[in-house]
């Protein structure tokens, strides 16, 4: 499954950087807007240590983690959607993203450019909003127009007809509370009406990386800026970091990238928290297969049978699925082999309609 994080946030407030550090990458960083042109895209893998463990216990020559795709999109700025900046392009890669990343500046240096003249994450938030949604207001003005034309038309039978007048309906109230500025019912009206309609960037999942100076490290909650944001979107949402320091953690060797923690007091860098917490935030959960020559970490959206989760492995286990033998990782670690599963009653073996739990260990057996 690929999974695509759009890394989105005015110039300047540390996208690219940040980029290069959860990806390792190095593409251009400068001190001017609009230094990224290009959508820049790098593939990362989601830190687990389970599949450490796994290891241990099955000798497995390779790891092969769950990835994720980040992808650096240009800075926006406010009247993108109407052509302003490098224009509405840019708006058109979020539409791919999964989940949006928001990078805000919550530090003052007057050494680094600003087109604004405060530092204010929340108004640069909003800014990037109100770009999605001017944007989502073309989206839905189209929509509503084959929607009436349908509706006009006599080829709409009974059933066809309502489910066109709901999504009218659906659209125009969305319509009016972009209207509002209102993003919050806008999301509401989204995932409560669970109608097909047009995909709208505004609906979509989203998390705030908060970049802080080095001097708020060691207590990134204190810092004013990050607290303001706990207050509007809740604690979850928020991850503080100081992104200069990521970078420069990511480009040393195991060892000095330990040492430099433990010199700033840091027990995780905030990338693996932004990693786990992008993968979490869009319901995924991870299953493995396991055994001497690789453990496979698969990502899978929370709530799929092991008949579709066998499609990530591969087609054919899917169309030929006939059942499979199931334990978890939890219940292998704690009694240590097979042979122990087997006798407390923990390796099973399910059929198709059985619902994936994260830190599943599957064998299927198929014929095709």
């Amino acid at each position: 499954m690929n999974i695509k994080v759009g890394l989105v946030g005015l110039p300047n407030v540390g996208k690219s950087t940040l980029f290069n550090a959860l990806t390792k990458s190095s593409v251009p960083a400068e001190n001017y807007p609009f230094c990224t042109i290009d959508p820049h895209v790098a593939i990362t893998h989601v830190p687990d240590n389970r599949m450490n463990k796994l290891q241990e216990i099955y000798g497995s020559k390779k790891l092969i983690p769950s990835m994720i795709s980040f992808v650096d999109i240009a800075g926006l700025v406010k009247g993108a959607a109407a052509g302003q900046g490098l224009g509405s392009q840019f708006l058109s890669n979020i539409r791919e993203a999964d989940l949006i990343l928001h990078v805000v500046r919550c530090f003052e240096d007057k050494s680094i450019l600003r087109e604004q003249e405060n530092i204010d994450p929340l108004g640069d938030f909003e800014i990037i909003v109100n770009e999605l949604m001017l944007k989502d207001l073309e989206s839905i003005e189209k929509r509503l127009v084959k929607i009436e034309s349908q509706l006009k038309g006599k080829s709409a039978s009974g059933p066809e007809r309502k489910m066109f007048e709901d999504e009218k309906n659906l659209l125009i109230n969305i319509q009016e509370a972009i209207n509002a500025v209102d993003v919050k019912k806008v999301r509401s009206l989204f995932i409560q009406a669970n109608l097909e309609t047009v995909p709208l960037l505004s609906t979509k999942n989203f998390l705030i990386v908060a970049n802080i100076s080095e001097n708020d490290i060691d207590k990134p909650y204190e810092n004013k800026f990050v607290k303001q944001l706990q207050e509007t979107f809740g604690k979850e949402t928020i991850i503080p970091a100081c992104i200069r320091t990521e970078y420069e953690l990511s480009q040393l060797d195991e060892q000095e990238s330990a040492e430099m923690m433990e010199m700033l007091g840091l027990q995780e860098t905030a990338l693996t928290k932004i990693i786990q917490k992008s993968f979490e935030n869009l319901g995924m959960i991870t299953f493995f297969t396991c055994g001497p020559q690789e453990i496979h970490a698969w990502p899978i959206e929370k709530g799929i049978t092991i008949r579709q989760a066998s499609g990530e492995i591969h087609s054919d286990l899917q169309r030929g699925f006939i059942c499979a033998e199931v334990f978890s990782y939890n219940d292998l670690v704690q009694l240590g082999s097979i042979a122990k599963l087997k006798e407390f009653g923990k390796f099973r073996t399910e059929g198709q309609d059985y619902i994936m739990q994260d830190g599943d260990i599957i064998n299927v057996r198929f014929n095709v």
